[in-house]
């Protein structure tokens, strides 16, 4: 892309923390976990120097991609959050916390750490967007696009000049191969017609939370298969809900089939456990 650079800032496989530059204006696309988020910040100075971190973009409210945020406004206090409007009330909900507490301090125990500072109180969002909204970035800009569907509160961010979509994972998780893993957490409907939105926009380049930076072919396949993954995903959950099978039986079929390679290594297996448990629950529903 002219004149932008996205640099991978994760340092802990899963992580989700880019960063997207034009030499002026900085922007960190999601911010990874809590426990990482020190060495996210380090990672980010060593690409910017002296200059300042501007914005902080989060796809959502989950803790491995936006509580790495309270830790990287410690060393960038004057970059502007930017988070949907649901968001801003998750972030507000004691119980949402203890939960990213339980989760980061779990994920963080596996990785070797097992004493940092939780800073789940100090997450904040200066900017609230909404469906439609354009946030002017530098010589830039950026349209919101509500996307629900893995979350109520996932959104995108649409550069038309620049033909660059920053996604979400209600799009589904890609390995830059052919895996694109559903990831439909609170409506497989509306992950449906999140999907049909953006196949309608004008997309040369993708930046993908847990990948990074899609080339015009990886773009263009995910682009193409995205609908189909998902698709496939829930009529193979109702066939295997009416052959009877239980949902522990569904799970280690689901997994068989997307939970390899480069998605193993960046998706923890308790977390596949229960978001195709999720998965399983909003099919039985929908179609009871």
């Amino acid at each position: 892309m002219t004149n932008i650079t996205v640099t991978d800032v994760r340092c802990e496989k899963g992580d989700a923390a880019f960063l997207i530059d034009d030499g002026k204006t900085s922007i960190l696309y999601d911010t990874g976990f809590g426990f990482t988020g020190y060495k996210v910040a380090e990672n980010i100075k060593a690409v910017l120097k002296d200059r300042k971190l501007d914005y902080i973009f989060l796809t959502h409210s989950h803790y491995d991609h936006a509580l790495g945020s309270a830790y990287i406004l410690r060393h960038y206090p004057e970059a502007k959050v930017v988070a949907g409007k649901y968001a801003v009330g998750i972030f507000e909900r004691d119980g949402a916390k203890k939960t990213m507490k339980r989760l980061d301090a779990k994920f963080a125990e596996a990785c070797g750490v097992k004493d940092y500072e939780f800073l789940g109180d100090e997450l904040k969002v200066d900017i609230a967007v909404d469906d439609g909204d354009v946030i002017k970035v530098g010589d830039v800009e950026f349209e919101v696009i509500n996307l629900p569907g893995h979350t109520r509160c996932c959104i995108g961010f649409y550069c038309k000049k620049k033909r660059l979509f920053l996604s979400n994972e209600t799009l589904g998780v890609y390995d830059g191969g052919k895996t694109i893993v559903p990831s439909y957490l609170v409506s497989y409907e509306d992950t449906i017609k999140s999907i049909e939105r953006i196949e309608k926009l004008d997309i040369k380049y993708i930046l993908a939370p847990h990948y990074g930076i899609l080339n015009e072919e990886q773009t263009m396949y995910f682009l193409t298969n995205m609908k189909r993954a998902s698709e496939e995903s829930a009529s193979e959950i109702l066939e295997f809900i009416k052959q009877g099978k239980s949902d522990d039986e569904i799970t280690t079929m689901i997994k068989e089939k997307f939970w390899n390679g480069y998605i193993k290594e960046i998706y923890p297996e308790d977390a596949v456990n229960l978001n195709t448990s999720i998965m399983i629950e909003l099919i039985r529903k929908q179609y009871k």
